[in-house]
């Protein structure tokens, strides 16, 4: 049997579920999720190997119209992915018809000759298979050509296997493109990033979790504990009090949530120091962007 192998790129509004489908897939947590917009700020790549062959699916952040230079960061993300893919998962929220921000996405990024999914997420919350049918006309509307569905519930896991398959009917033939122990390329530094800005997701509202980004500035790793100092931005000073909370409270929240969860990811012992600071406007200055690592990576 040929071995198959290739790059397929997760596409959609934001909450529709890519991270949640991607986290299913790989049967692990490699990518944060919540029902925030913008969870998801960077492409982050899943890898999939059995022994048919190996997808490296890839994770773009959730397309609407940018209103800032971090949103037009965000926007490039998913548009590089695209050129990129082998397959194009268009991942769709099957519980309710097509609106402006799926047709945005068909028109502008998936009007390309690389081979094309449907995928129908949250079908589970749908009584009426006549409903779904429905929504899924609206969908199929978008494009000129017929492309294959998969109804899927990536919450559940319903029917990823029959996604998989399909995949691999699309997929081209070749060898292993990461060695087959590797899950993803994130590093502990990215993953620790990611971790403790979800749990800042998680316990703030309003516009925190939007204007906050998160860097690691020290991370030691020793046999027994991984001592990590994190700094956590915001755009002003209301914000910052915000995020410490009274008498520090949030502020520890927010700390030991993100070192339990990274305790269970390096299995042993986790430090976790956070300090919150200020950096006015982060999102609208390139020079902030790149320091969060926030930037398109120059091809070499």
């Amino acid at each position: 049997m040929c071995m198959k192998s290739g790059f397929v790129a997760i596409i959609g509004r934001p909450n529709v579920g890519k991270s949640t489908l991607l986290n299913q897939i790989l049967g692990q947590k490699i990518v944060i999720t919540t029902d925030k917009a913008q969870t998801t700020r960077k492409r982050i790549k899943g890898i999939l190997t059995n022994p048919e062959g190996q997808i490296v699916f890839v994770d773009t952040p959730g397309v609407h119209k940018p209103l800032n230079k971090l949103g037009e960061f965000l926007l490039d993300e998913a548009k590089v992915a695209v050129p990129d893919a082998d397959v194009i998962l268009f991942l769709v929220d099957g519980s309710e018809p097509a609106g402006k921000g799926d047709k945005w996405i068909a028109q502008n990024l998936l009007q390309t000759n690389i081979p094309l999914l449907i995928v129908m997420n949250k079908v589970d919350k749908v009584k009426k298979p006549e409903k779904i049918e429905e929504n899924l006309l609206t969908y199929k509307t978008l494009f000129e050509q017929n492309f294959p569905v998969v109804k899927i519930s990536a919450k559940t896991g319903r029917n990823i296997d029959t996604l998989i398959k399909n995949i691999y009917k699309k997929l081209p033939e070749g060898e292993l493109l990461y060695p087959d122990d590797v899950v993803t390329e994130e590093t502990m530094r990215d993953v620790t990033e990611e971790v403790i800005r979800e749990k800042i997701l998680l316990n703030t509202s309003d516009e925190i979790p939007h204007s906050v980004a998160v860097k690691v500035t020290n991370y030691q790793e020793k046999e027994d504990i991984d001592r990590i100092y994190a700094d956590i931005y915001c755009e002003h000073k209301s914000q910052k009090g915000i995020l410490i909370g009274k008498g520090g409270s949030l502020l520890k929240k927010i700390g030991t949530e993100a070192r339990l969860e990274l305790e269970k990811i390096v299995e042993k012992k986790v430090y976790l120091e956070l300090q919150v600071k200020v950096e006015k406007d982060w999102r609208k200055k390139q020079k902030s962007l790149k320091n969060f690592g926030y930037q398109q990576e120059k091809e070499s």
